[in-house]
């Protein structure tokens, strides 16, 4: 290899995070005490995370999306959580970033289509091809990757960001969270205002819907936040391009629908955190404080003067109201230098919790331990 197709390399590599064989900073993440973090698998460009059936030894497969890659990895652990072989089982896709597992058939979102892979667990090897269960949904890229799950009521939810930083697009169409039968039939808009939602997760006694939103963008270091929102019912609509954070009208949009008509945020979180995947926490395995909590994978700022984000956050809630929001895990980020940026989070069977990095290509596993003497 000559010198320029070195450095080339060198380049490519950097802007595609950190290589497979690079050796991860772990000892800089900063836990509360008695919590320890390893590196479970390098999965390159992981994004979403969905479990599939647990298998008759014990074992499992971890289904993981990609927003660079185009592919869909499966990663099988044996049953004492020890991460084996990684199977590619989906290929040239458009941003393959949401899956969702369901009556043992992988569902893959690829922003306009949702493609679903059949009795995929014993097909690792040599995946089937898709069915796909819908291809007209938005295009655009903007925004159009998809964190996608099945809900408490069976149906497959799917968001549809806004095509933009900031616009009016139809509204039936766009800044949404649509659901659809398994099958891909009686697609509906559950929720509206929704600018780009790329986690949510079913509160485990309500069975109702929470999510994180991003805000727009342009509008200065410190505003507008970052969104953690509730929809109790469908219906509603969380204020985008109108309203942002629950108080902040839009210089544009707000004079045409104020505040007041919209379902606030339970919680503003960080500005320009960019706020990921989302998950309560259902394990026994964490101290009781921690028990049905909300864990958000912040990716961190793009275009902030002073990065902000990359890291774990928890929001503790008191029936349905927020009463803390505090960061978890960090370290990702050194002063402005940036080694990991996390985009999921997955309580794991054990009760340990799941961290995806699509930066550095990882996943990580998050221990508690109670200290000695307690």
């Amino acid at each position: 290899m000559n010198r320029f197709a070195s450095l080339l390399f060198a380049l490519l590599a950097l802007l595609a995070g950190a290589s497979p064989a690079a050796e991860l900073p772990l000892a800089q993440i900063q836990l509360p005490p008695g919590f320890t973090i390893e590196l479970l698998a390098r999965v390159p460009n992981a994004r979403q995370m969905a479990w599939g059936d647990a298998r008759p030894d014990g074992g499992q497969v971890l289904y993981v999306g990609s927003m660079q890659e185009g592919k869909v990895h499966a990663l099988e652990l044996d049953a004492q959580g020890q991460a084996g072989a990684l199977h590619v089982v989906a290929s040239g896709l458009t941003r393959p970033v949401g899956v969702a597992y369901r009556d043992g058939s992988l569902y893959v979102s690829a922003v306009s289509r949702i493609l679903r892979y059949d009795n995929i667990g014993a097909r690792l090897a040599r995946p089937p091809a898709p069915v796909v269960l819908r291809d007209d949904l938005p295009k655009e890229a903007h925004h159009g990757w998809k964190f996608i799950a099945f809900g408490p009521d069976g149906w497959l939810y799917v968001p549809v960001g806004a095509p933009c930083n900031i616009c009016e697009p139809d509204p039936d169409r766009y800044a949404t969270i649509l659901r659809m039968a398994a099958d891909g039939s009686k697609l509906e808009t559950f929720a509206r205002g929704v600018r780009n939602t790329v986690g949510f997760d079913w509160h485990p006694q309500s069975k109702t819907l929470w999510f994180t939103d991003n805000g727009r963008d342009m509008l200065g270091d410190d505003l507008p936040p970052d969104e953690l929102n509730h929809a109790p019912r469908a219906g509603l609509h969380f204020g985008y391009p109108y309203c942002h954070g629950g108080t902040l009208a839009d210089p544009e949009f707000g004079a045409k629908r104020p505040c007041s008509e919209f379902t606030p945020p339970v919680q503003a979180l960080g500005p320009h955190v960019a706020s990921l995947g989302l998950r309560f926490y259902t394990g026994t395995q964490f101290p009781p404080a921690y028990r049905g909590q909300v864990f958000i994978a912040e990716h961190g700022s793009w275009n902030r003067s002073r990065r902000i984000g990359y890291r774990i956050s928890v929001v503790t809630l008191q029936g349905d109201k927020a009463v803390s929001y505090a960061p978890f895990a960090s370290g990702w980020l050194q002063g402005e230098n940036v080694w990991g940026r996390p985009a999921d989070v997955l309580v794991a069977p054990d009760g340990s919790l799941l961290v995806s990095d699509d930066h550095a290509g990882a996943i990580y596993r998050i221990r508690y331990a109670a200290p000695a003497g307690r």
